[in-house]
């Protein structure tokens, strides 16, 4: 079945450029009307001009799509209601969000600043929550809603010089994880990118015949299927040159010590049973994890009695 997105409305962020340029020009290839929000600075984040997000809305509208251009600030919660309350205007909704804005200040620990940490989070992890605040009671209240976090392998597994990046990028899997919980009941959907495309953020890390294969336009496939009605909640989408995987978080089924054997030596001794994946599962939410083992405890306390 054809997935098509015509009467909805989306805003993608960081749009001007690379992947949310090819997002926002696909959705709106399918039928979305769109903000293409970017506010135009350069990958580290200085600067400001709104002709990356110009072009992109006139290609949009020479193809006979509907789009607006925003440049707010996603670090900036008063630009980013502005812009939301702007499409409120022009198109009454908004269904689908893309957080996909972002910058890069990579240098090892120990020669970053803390202002070049803070930044990055400002605008990876605070970027997603003002944007994805904005829309949340309209999606809420219209029983609809379709939010696309941007993750990274940075985050999940680390990258030498990117504690910053890794950091905000880890951060948006929590805030998915729960927001997927908070909004299931309205039919607020969830759920997480992680790409690997060739853009202006990365086209000095690899060979360029590496590079060209690694299109923005790859990872769009994935992004719209988590902005689909049929959309899953609380997955992460890995992306990247034509492959497409998940990624999920495993628990071991751990072991058990009683009253009395609590201790460090005991939980050293037992480290093989600990790292055991053999029973491992994922948890559905962190009640879950108090569930397992306080099961654990009281197996064993009706077997002492």
């Amino acid at each position: 079945m054809n997935i098509g997105f015509e009467g909805r409305v989306a805003i993608v962020t960081g749009a001007g450029n690379g992947l949310g340029r090819s997002h926002a020009l696909a959705l709106a290839g399918r039928g979305a009307k769109v903000v293409v929000n970017d506010l135009g600075a350069a990958r580290d984040g200085v600067g400001a001009s709104s002709q990356a997000a110009q072009e992109v809305v006139a290609l949009i509208e020479a193809n006979g799509g509907e789009a607006m251009a925003h440049g707010a600030n996603v670090a900036n919660m008063a630009e980013v209601e502005d812009m939301v309350d702007q499409a409120m205007q022009r198109w009454g909704r908004v269904d689908i969000l893309i957080n996909n804005a972002g910058i890069l200040r990579d240098k090892s620990f120990s020669k970053m600043s803390l202002d070049d940490f803070k930044l990055v989070l400002d605008v990876h992890l605070m970027g997603s929550v003002n944007c994805t605040k904005a829309v949340w009671e309209i999606m809420r209240e219209q029983n609809y809603g379709r939010i696309v976090m941007t993750t990274s392998s940075s985050g999940m597994y680390g990258n030498f010089g990117q504690s910053n990046y890794s950091a905000a990028k880890m951060a948006v899997l929590g805030l998915m994880n729960t927001l997927g919980l908070e909004g299931a009941k309205n039919n607020v959907r969830v759920n997480a990118l992680s790409p690997t495309a060739g853009t202006r953020m990365t086209e000095d890390l690899m060979p360029k015949d590496l590079f060209e294969l690694l299109t923005p336009q790859a990872v769009t496939a994935g992004a719209l299927v988590l902005c689909d009605e049929d959309a899953p909640t609380r997955y992460i989408l890995c992306a990247g040159a034509g492959g497409y995987a998940s990624t999920r978080l495993f628990e071991t089924d751990g072991i058990f010590l009683g009253t009395g054997q609590q201790t460090p030596e005991n939980v050293r001794k037992q480290w093989d049973g600990v790292s055991d994946t053999s029973n491992q599962q994922q948890l559905d939410s962190a009640g879950k994890q108090t569930e397992k083992f306080l099961v654990k405890a009281m197996t064993d306390m009706q077997a002492q009695s």
